[in-house]
C-alpha cells in the first residue's frame, strides 16, 4: 500500500473529502518554493501534486505556463525537484507526493533510474500528461511494478468507449478534470460534474479527486461534495506570483482545504 492508498483509506475511515494542492517546484525559487511545500501539511493538504517545471507544457494554462518558467529560471531542474521532496521527506513521512508533468525530463534521465530516484526520494505516485494508455510500457507499467500509483486523467470527452483504457492501468485515484482546455481557464460546476464523477465510479473503485476550475472555498466544498475531494493548483500558484508571504498563501490554502473538508 502506498502513501497514496493510506490517505484515501483513511479519509474514507473518517468519512472525509480529500484535498490536494499544486504547486509548481521551485517556484519563484528553491528556497521559497520548499517552504510552501513543507506548509502544506499544516495547512490542511492531503496529497501534494509537485509539478515539474517544463519547457513545453501543452496542457497548462498561462499561470503554470509562468510558474514553469520562473522555475526554470532559477535552474530548477527535475535533479532539484527530486532534493525537493528528499528535503521534504526529513520532516514529514505521510504526506504522499504525486510528482506532475511530462515525459520528456523523464525520458531524458532514462526511466529505471528516474524510478528508482523518485522511490528513493519518497516520490508515492506520477501524473504524466502526455502519456496516453497506448503508451503504458513506456513508463506506467514499470512505475506501478517499482511501487508508485500512476493516475490518470479523465475528461469530458472520455467517453464510455474509452474509459475502460484509461482506467486499466490507473492506481492510487482517478483525476476528473472538470472542464474541457487548458488548466486555469473556467470555473467547475458542480452540476456538471457530479454525473461525469457518479460514471466514473460506476466503471472503478479508485477515488475520483476532481481538478481544473477550482479558485475558491465555497466552489472546493461544492466540487469535493459530488466526488471523493478536489484538486486546486492555479488559485494557489497565482497567489504565489503575487509574491505574498508565505504565511498568506498557506491561509488562502487552508481555507480551500477547509471547504473541500466540509463537504
Amino acid at each position: 500500500m502506498t502513501r497514496i492508498d493510506a490517505k484515501f483509506a483513511a479519509l474514507k475511515a473518517e468519512g472525509k473529502k480529500a484535498f490536494v494542492a499544486y504547486v509548481m517546484a521551485g517556484d519563484p525559487d528553491y528556497a521559497r518554493s520548499l517552504e510552501v511545500v513543507k506548509g502544506l501539511p499544516g495547512a490542511g493538504v492531503d496529497v501534494i501534486e509537485l509539478g515539474l517545471p517544463f519547457t513545453d507544457p501543452m496542457a497548462d494554462g498561462p499561470t503554470i505556463q509562468l510558474a514553469g518558467q520562473r522555475a526554470l529560471d532559477a535552474g530548477q531542474t527535475l535533479e532539484k525537484t527530486l532534493q525537493m521532496v528528499r528535503d521534504f521527506r526529513t520532516g514529514d513521512d505521510s504526506t504522499p507526493i504525486v510528482l506532475m508533468g511530462y515525459f520528456n525530463p523523464i525520458y531524458s534521465r532514462g526511466v529505471d533510474t528516474f524510478l528508482a530516484d523518485a522511490n528513493a526520494a519518497g516520490i508515492d505516485g506520477l501524473i504524466v500528461v502526455d502519456l496516453p494508455p497506448e503508451e503504458d510500457e513506456e513508463l506506467c507499467l514499470p512505475a506501478q511494478k517499482a511501487g508508485l500509483n500512476f493516475i490518470r486523467l479523465a475528461t469530458p470527452t472520455t467517453d464510455d468507449k474509452r474509459l475502460p483504457k484509461v482506467l486499466q492501468n490507473t492506481s492510487g485515484f482517478v483525476y476528473y478534470v472538470s472542464i474541457t482546455g487548458i488548466t486555469g481557464a473556467a470555473a467547475a460546476e458542480a452540476a456538471d460534474v457530479g454525473p461525469e464523477v457518479a460514471r466514473i465510479k460506476a466503471a472503478t473503485d479508485l477515488p475520483v479527486i476532481v481538478g481544473f476550475g477550482i479558485r475558491t472555498p465555497d466552489t472546493a466544498e461544492s466540487i469535493a461534495s459530488v466526488a471523493d475531494g478536489c484538486v486546486v493548483g492555479s488559485a494557489i500558484v497565482a497567489a504565489l506570483a503575487e509574491d505574498k508571504p508565505v504565511s498568506e498563501v498557506l491561509a488562502f490554502v487552508k481555507s480551500l482545504s477547509d471547504g473541500a473538508h466540509r463537504a
